[in-house]
């Protein structure tokens, strides 16, 4: 875990994102993102059968790759957020495919090495982690994921109109509304591919803003 000043800011930032499920249970609606859509075509090309998602939140992605007939862990370090897509995986009929764990993921990963198939994270990365963190939740994810397991993740990136404003937490994370972002550099995916296969740097714009991101797919070799 975090100390000091980074562990402060994780438990405001948990204590915000609380708070907020609960205000706004479908906050960001039931369609599935853009990233996601791809991620399901990118993993079933793959071979993927299981699918881990990191921040899953209300669930609307981890729900559509169980509706996509992937097999689903999804983990978030909200319970409420959580309990909502428990309820609706039970509406849409995909329980038997979802399992949910609270998971913080500046901790180890709750997984068996090479036990995972394939991994989705949208915008979780570029939460309020350090760059040593962020480094050590992409170790994680290797080595969770079998040879030739796939890792689709997106951030937004220091080129977002929201960088460098707001207030500064320092190691690029602004905060905005009460959310806190790490903006990611390019240099920053660059260094996250250490020891993996770089498949694709896509850049896309979302939301009202628009938000600008990367959509990063990086394979494990075989």
């Amino acid at each position: 875990m975090a100390h000091g000043k980074d562990d402060q800011l994780a438990q405001v930032q948990r204590e915000h994102w609380q708070s907020t499920y609960r205000i706004h249970p479908e906050m960001y609606g039931g369609l599935p993102s853009a990233p996601a859509r791809h991620a399901a075509e990118a993993f079933r090309a793959a071979g993927a059968r299981d699918v881990l998602e990191l921040g899953a939140g209300h669930g609307r992605d981890a729900l559509y790759f169980a509706r996509e007939g992937f097999t689903v862990q999804a983990a978030d370090f909200s319970p409420v957020a959580l309990s909502h897509l428990q309820e609706a995986a039970q509406t849409q009929g995909v329980a038997e495919r979802v399992d949910t764990v609270v998971h913080d993921v500046r901790d180890p990963l709750p997984l068996p090495d090479a036990s995972v198939d394939a991994v989705f994270a949208h915008m979780l990365l570029c939460m309020a982690l350090s760059t040593e963190e962020i480094h050590g939740l992409v170790g994680e994810v290797r080595r969770v994921l079998r040879p030739g397991g796939i890792f689709v993740y997106t951030v937004r990136h220091t080129g977002d109109a929201h960088y460098g404003g707001g207030i500064a937490h320092g190691d690029d994370i602004y905060e905005h509304g009460g959310f806190a972002v790490h903006f990611f550099p390019r240099h920053l995916v660059d260094a996250l591919t250490e020891g993996w296969q770089l498949d694709d740097v896509h850049s896309f714009e979302e939301g009202e803003l628009p938000r600008r991101l990367w959509r990063v797919t990086q394979t494990v070799p075989r």
